[in-house]
């Protein structure tokens, strides 16, 4: 099972158990869970669900596992004939982030069934 999620305006493709490196999220502290609403694609082996805008009741949980930089990009800047050259450099912020689980409200339903019948 997958789904494609929208987190902070891109979008990216998870798994549970994926660890994935998103854009800085500022309000996210290192092991408090995130719940992401904006799920556009599901994909539970042959069944597929996709949203008008979003698909309704699909929620994806994931833990913080930290914050970090990437490597430093360097941006040269030159113009010919006129010595003139300039350096700047780059890191990029993220926060590392790992799926813990993709929920639907037809899979909530489906195991709460399940559990009602192991009980039983």
């Amino acid at each position: 099972m997958y789904a494609i999620v929208e987190i902070s305006g891109k979008q990216y493709k998870v798994q549970e158990g994926d660890i994935v490196f998103v854009d800085r999220l500022e309000e996210a502290e290192e092991g408090k869970t995130i719940t992401f609403d904006k799920v556009l694609f599901i994909s539970d082996k042959d069944k597929i669900t996709i949203g008008e805008d979003t698909v309704k009741g699909a929620k994806v949980k994931a833990t913080v596992v930290g914050h970090g930089k990437a490597k430093k990009i360097l941006v040269y800047k030159y113009k010919a004939k006129k010595n003139e050259r300039k350096i700047r450099g780059h890191r990029q912020p993220y926060t590392k982030i790992q799926i813990e689980k993709i929920s639907t409200t037809t899979r909530a339903k489906k195991e709460e069934k399940s559990e009602e019948k192991v009980e039983e």
